[in-house]
């Protein structure tokens, strides 16, 4: 079984190249198929969650074609059938998608109930809610959500909570539908943004993305489009958190600083100094960070993805913080990882930890139980004295491509390993 292994002790020092937005491509890609004609795709990460999903589009008779490890051309003329239930696309969770994409084209839709990481209840209902709001029928039976609809016309939908998936999935059902769509109480994400921007491009009428009212006008159909993905602001906050942690001095290139405000705000509060230009993002860390409070929120909040690199860095913080999960449930699993490194965390209520910083983090063995633990749970690594190896590695290469070989980049002492005969050779080398 792959895992890594990490040497820590050395500062994260130097510059990185964040990729494409890997929430905003599983929209997009999702999108391209409600056009006949071709659509390129450019600046994709080439992630499992994207892997899975372009494989699940190829399964129902999408052409995909990579012209690059990054770039994609799809041509979604020759679609064959409308059953997506492959043992794949049950491991991610935006497979969802589908069904509000092949709904809005073709009426008809049956997707394989969605898994991804188990950080808590996830419900589709939303989702629902608003495909029934447009006129369809939806149920499930045998393990596939089935929706049908003899005509889609436009609603007037609020939802009850804020959530991305339903933002999206309903925004791509409605723009073919007959008439007009309002979404109240719509996620503001950017990569709602950048779905709403890629429909926009393929002729639909979408006004209102990134408030929380977004107004749709259904059109008869749409075209073929050339579209690059936005920076992913996960990777890039997981890079800043990384300098932050390390005490290093890390410079995330090819961002958006204004997705990134929530993030930087936080580590200027716990004493690190940030240095902004147009398309980068500078964070060092010279000193042992200061505690502060936080708690995740629907952006422009600190969003909940990045909760844990946040906990770990305030785990060798000075002083008592408080970190408060108001997304998702059962998304603090890690802490009893980072307790095993010498950290003094206390989960109070299934949603709060309650932090004691320590002066360091000692060596373990680590098992990544989710995508964005498993990256904190490297960063504490590579913050913690001696050698640690993590375990569960595909969680991480499901949203984080290339994370070790960056790294690498960066000066961490960490390889990516699939034997103890590996690992033995790995502490020799190290010493």
């Amino acid at each position: 079984m792959e895992r890594y292994a990490i040497k820590g002790g050395n500062p994260l020092v130097g510059e990185v190249e964040i990729g494409g937005a890997k929430n905003a491509a599983l929209g997009v890609l999702a999108a391209a198929i409600m056009t006949d004609e071709m659509t390129i795709v450019e600046n994709l990460p080439d992630v499992r969650d994207i892997n899975v999903l372009l494989q699940a589009m190829e399964s129902i008779g999408v052409m995909v074609y990579r012209t690059d490890r990054h770039t994609v051309r799809i041509n979604a003329s020759m679609i064959s059938g409308l059953v997506i239930e492959d043992d794949y696309i049950k491991k991610i969770r935006a497979s969802y998608y589908l069904l509000g994409a092949l709904l809005g084209k073709y009426k008809h839709a049956e997707v394989a109930l969605p898994g991804g990481c188990n950080i808590g209840s996830r419900k589709i209902d939303l989702h629902i809610k608003g495909f029934k709001a447009l006129g369809a029928q939806v149920k499930i039976e045998h393990g596939l959500i089935i929706a049908d609809a003899k005509q889609l016309k436009g609603a007037h939908i609020y939802l009850d909570t804020v959530s991305v998936g339903a933002t999206i999935n309903i925004m791509l059902a409605a723009v073919l539908a007959e008439g007009k769509t309002i979404i109240e109480n719509a996620a503001k994400e950017p990569h709602v943004v950048d779905v709403a921007n890629f429909l926009n491009s393929m002729g639909a009428n979408i006004k209102g993305a990134g408030t929380d009212v977004v107004r749709i006008n259904g059109v008869k159909k749409l075209h073929a489009s050339n579209y690059s993905i936005i920076p992913d602001q996960i990777e890039a906050g997981t890079f800043m958190f990384g300098a932050a942690i390390t005490k290093g001095d890390v410079t995330v290139k090819n961002v958006i600083p204004k997705h990134l405000e929530s993030i930087t705000a936080k580590l200027i509060e716990m004493g690190c100094q940030i240095e902004e230009s147009d398309d980068a993002v500078r964070v060092t860390a010279s000193k042992r960070l200061e505690n502060t409070h936080v708690k995740t929120l629907p952006y422009p909040g600190f969003p909940t993805d990045m909760q844990p690199q946040i906990t770990v860095a305030l785990g060798i913080a000075e002083g008592t913080s408080i970190v408060t999960e108001s997304i998702f449930d059962n998304r603090f699993k890690y802490v009893d990882e980072l307790v095993k490194m010498g950290a003094n965390i206390k989960v109070e209520g299934g949603n709060t930890a309650v932090i004691e910083g320590v002066e360091r983090l000692t060596s373990a063995n680590l098992s990544a139980p989710d995508l964005r633990a498993g990256a904190a749970l490297v960063l504490a690594c590579l913050a913690a004295e001696g050698l640690s190896t993590v375990e569960d590695i595909k969680y991480i290469e499901r949203g984080y491509e290339d994370f070790e070989v960056k790294l690498q980049s960066l000066g961490a002492i960490i390889e990516k390993i699939d034997s103890d005969k590996e690992l033995t050779k790995f502490k020799l080398k190290v010493g």
